[in-house]
């Protein structure tokens, strides 16, 4: 029986030792979904969902990979099991739609910024490009075109966003051409979803980006947590101040 739960303390010893802060949110109750079998009271296996990624831990189970929630109507997902053992069942429940990447773990060191640096790159934004807060205007701005609707799309209000979520926009004219906002949030920091227009990149505005959200972050007492899909975010957040953890396995599976 799959069970939805909240995070009891039977369900955070199956995360125990995770640094992953989506995983935190659900164990936390900030945002996200966990799941269990065989039961609530004592659990063996354990996933949590939240936006485009899905946590495995504890015993593999077939049908907890298999599970899909009824409010879960997205067709693409990440999975991610620190277990090696889940692997394979991941492979045989979808085949040749899982399809196996490495993503890059970045250490969590919240006394490694730089303040004067990172105001260094905020600074070096040239005219005629401007930095915004994302506020509620921006924020509908960022649900409504595609490529930025990740910084706010978890927090479905923008009263939620402006309680929970933080971010900033670059501004070309009225044009939004790169961003870094709260992809997710969970007591004690966000998770950051950073990116650049693809016809304005290699001009810096993530580093500026960046910059700036950590800075905001540090100020109201946030952890700015940074997790990489492509060496090049690797790249950026060394360039930040972070340094890189560890490589791991990722399942990106299509028509979920």
């Amino acid at each position: 029986m799959i069970a939805e739960v909240l995070g009891t303390p039977a369900v955070s010893a199956l995360f125990d030792g995770w640094q992953d802060t989506m995983v935190w949110s659900c164990l936390d109750g900030t945002m996200g979904h966990l799941y269990v079998t065989p039961d609530a009271e004592h659990p063996a296996s354990a996933m949590a969902i939240l936006g485009s990624f899905c946590f495995f831990a504890g015993t593999p189970d077939r049908a907890l990979v298999s599970y899909k929630p009824d409010w879960c109507t997205q067709d693409f997902i990440m999975m991610i099991a620190e277990d090696p053992a889940w692997y394979p069942v991941i492979e045989d429940v979808y085949g040749e739609r899982a399809q196996r990447i490495t993503r890059y773990a970045i250490k969590k060191e919240p006394d490694v910024f730089h303040r004067d640096r990172l105001r260094g790159f905020v600074s070096a934004l040239d005219v005629p490009f401007r930095l915004c807060r994302i506020d509620e205007t921006l924020y509908y701005r960022c649900q409504r075109e595609g490529w930025t609707r990740d910084f706010v799309e978890q927090f479905p209000t923008w009263e939620q966003y402006r309680d929970l979520g933080i971010g900033v926009v670059v501004l070309h004219g009225d044009e939004i051409v790169a961003g870094a906002s709260s992809y997710t949030r969970y007591r004690g920091g966000i998770e950051i979803e950073i990116d650049t227009r693809e016809d304005y990149r290699r001009r810096g505005l993530a580093t500026v980006c960046g910059a700036a959200l950590i800075l905001a972050c540090l100020d109201r007492g946030l952890y700015p947590s940074w997790d990489a899909h492509t060496e090049i975010s690797v790249a950026l957040a060394e360039k930040l101040g972070y340094h890189r953890d560890h490589p791991y396995v990722t399942y990106i599976i299509n028509g979920y």
